[in-house]
């Protein structure tokens, strides 16, 4: 493990005052389990005050001490701490002091001659505990001042979504833990932009390294994840680094993990779960060094029960997950990603920026956008190209939606009189009918939307059509 990854991001403090126990205590901890941010402590008087000076979420307390014992200190951190977790290390292994901790409010209580492993694997337990903790109340923190305390780390992604806003303040409570993040949603909504928030947010001093898994058969998986020695293959003239350890410090972001085979599935578990690897031909583990997020468009509930994704693998990964909403459901972000991106085409084509005509907010308001912002995007982009008098031309928009300039006329606006050619003419009432009919099907239920292309108020879209069900 690097100097610059810090795990667990709260304190472990040890507590023992046999000095030998407390550094193989630490080797443990730190070799196997990966866990580095540890303090020491063989004097059990300064206990408490340790905890007052510092940012510790986990002890791991011996109970047989000169001055003050486990038990009393167990008493006095449960009720002046009680956010901190207690587990014990006995050197006895008495089953009535191990009952009577636990009662008293200790996490665990292990036997100081538990298998290594064991131990390692309590500690995790007790981490992610408190990680938990710690997540559950930033998130009611946030969502209850409805604030971002970074919102710099998502700039980039262009939103004024309520949606969006709530994945942001949840990826803000979770971006501290080492847990992997399960990024979700559509092609093209934005999940890379995602990840490098929640790099940002981690604050890792390592870099942010972006694979794409999609097509990677089982051995180009090993090979690009995990790295090969010389010889380990035929080919293999020199050593090569692996994506994690290219991401030491940082975030590893394996993007499209839906689409893994499911023997690569299996590496990707036992890397997560034991957060050690091999380098093809090697016979020395490496430790991981790096955050994982993981992001797909797959519906990976679908491929669980056609036994193409494995279920270990899933829940494994849904210790955080994010759901990227698609933009036909955030459709108030057009105006800012049209006004966003026609900039961005202008400065990359060396134009000047086009304004746009009116009619074409109404297209893309009842557009579906399958690709969601990288479709409009490249819709830009290809209207900007083209684009040569003051006012954008909606006729790359229209060839792209598949709609005639009849379909998105503005209310009011130059065109033929619908009513010309017909025998019976609809009375006022009807005429009004159809019309909100036919603008809450453009707008696919959307009485915002429709209320736009009927040119009149949301509240008066609504008290009319109250009045037609009465």
């Amino acid at each position: 493990m690097t100097d610059s990854v810090v795990y667990p991001a709260f304190g472990v403090l040890l507590v023992d005052d046999e000095l030998p126990w407390l550094r193989s205590l630490s080797m443990t901890l730190e070799g196997p389990g990966g866990i580095n941010n540890l303090i020491q402590c063989s004097d059990s008087r300064k206990v408490m005050a340790l905890l007052e000076q510092q940012d510790i979420g986990l002890v791991l307390l011996d109970l047989t001490m000169p001055h003050l014992s486990g038990e009393q200190l167990l008493e006095q951190i449960v009720a002046e701490h009680p956010q901190v977790c207690v587990m014990i290390l006995s050197g006895m292994n008495q089953l009535e002091i191990a009952v009577r901790c636990m009662r008293m409010g200790a996490f665990d209580y292990f036997v100081k001659t538990v298998d290594e492993e064991r131990l390692v694997d309590g500690v995790r337990r007790a981490l992610r505990m408190v990680e938990l903790q710690n997540e559950n109340r930033a998130m009611r923190q946030r969502f209850l001042t409805d604030q971002l305390e970074c919102p710099e780390a998502f700039a980039p992604i262009i939103t004024c979504s309520a949606a969006m806003r709530s994945v942001f303040q949840y990826l803000e409570a979770v971006a501290p833990s080492r847990q992997p993040i399960l990024i979700t949603g559509e092609s093209g909504v934005g999940k890379e932009l995602v990840a490098q928030a929640i790099h940002q947010l981690s604050r890792c001093q390592g870099p942010l390294v972006a694979v794409n898994v999609a097509g990677l058969d089982d051995n180009h998986f090993a090979d690009t994840l995990f790295g090969h020695v010389r010889g380990a293959f035929t080919g293999a003239e020199s050593l090569r680094k692996g994506m994690i350890e290219n991401a030491a410090g940082g975030t590893l972001f394996l993007d499209e993990i839906g689409d893994l085979s499911q023997a690569s599935q299996v590496k990707l578990l036992r890397l997560l779960q034991d957060g050690e690897y091999y380098p093809l031909g090697a016979d020395q583990p490496k430790r991981m060094a790096a955050r994982v997020v993981v992001a797909t468009h797959q519906n990976l509930e679908q491929r669980l029960a056609s036994g193409e994704f494995r279920r270990d693998l899933y829940y494994r990964l849904l210790s955080h997950q994010v759901q990227i909403p698609p933009l036909r459901k955030r459709k108030e972000d057009l105006p800012l990603l049209l006004n966003h991106f026609l900039e961005k085409a202008a400065s990359q084509l060396g134009k000047k920026v086009p304004t746009p005509p009116r009619e074409l907010a109404v297209l893309l308001a009842t557009y579906s956008f399958p690709g969601n912002i990288r479709e409009l995007e490249a819709m830009i982009f290809d209207a900007v190209s083209q684009h040569s008098s003051r006012t954008l031309s909606m006729k790359s928009f229209l060839e792209r939606t598949g709609q005639t300039e009849a379909d998105v006329a503005l209310p009011g606006g130059s065109q033929d009189n619908p009513f010309v050619g017909l025998a019976e003419l609809p009375n006022l009432q009807k005429a009004a009918q159809l019309l909100v009919a036919e603008a809450l099907q453009r707008s696919e239920g959307n009485q915002s939307i429709a209320a736009r292309l009927l040119g009149i108020s949301q509240p008066a879209l609504s008290k009319r059509l109250k009045q037609g069900r009465g």
